[in-house]
């Protein structure tokens, strides 16, 4: 259950985050920028996927949206309390790797209910989603750094003072 001195993890929590980043909103960035560079059929087709992708987004959290938020929670905090008070490595680098998401995912929700009303202005819709992905990227740098100077600590630790 060693997670901070296996391979997977880190190309898991790498996947995960160059995920996060692409995909704003349920929408490929590339998508968003072609659609800002050519405009026409390409903006046509960002804003109808723009408005099924939020629609979906609020109606979830509108529907389930404290269930969910009470799962998240009761994970995140059993994480939290198996990996440093009980120190599980693997509970340690599942919160590691959950409460940063559990962050983008708020501020998608945040994303969303603001593009709820401006798709008739496509260039503050680009400019919310450029801010948007350009946080998604800040808090996955953060957490990627944080992560891997955890996991050095966890292994010198180990090596160190054996186990």
């Amino acid at each position: 259950m060693r997670s901070f001195s296996n391979l997977w993890f880190w190309i898991v929590l790498a996947v995960v985050w160059s995920s996060a980043s692409h995909w704003v909103l349920g929408v490929p960035y590339d998508m968003v920028s072609r659609a800002k560079r050519r405009g026409g059929q390409d903006a046509e087709d960002l804003t109808d996927l723009l408005r099924i992708n939020t629609g979906r987004i609020l109606y979830i959290i509108e529907e389930a949206g404290l269930w969910i938020i009470a799962a998240g929670m009761f994970f995140l905090t059993g994480f939290f309390i198996l990996g440093w008070f009980y120190a599980v490595e693997i509970a340690q680098a599942l919160f590691l790797l959950g409460f940063p998401m559990a962050i983008v995912s708020m501020l998608s929700v945040r994303t969303a209910r603001g593009l709820r009303n401006q798709d008739d202005n496509l260039d503050a819709v680009y400019r919310r989603l450029a801010r948007h992905r350009l946080s998604v990227q800040a808090i996955g740098m953060v957490s990627i750094f944080v992560t891997a100077m955890w996991g050095m600590y966890v292994n010198l630790s180990i090596g160190v003072l054996g186990g």
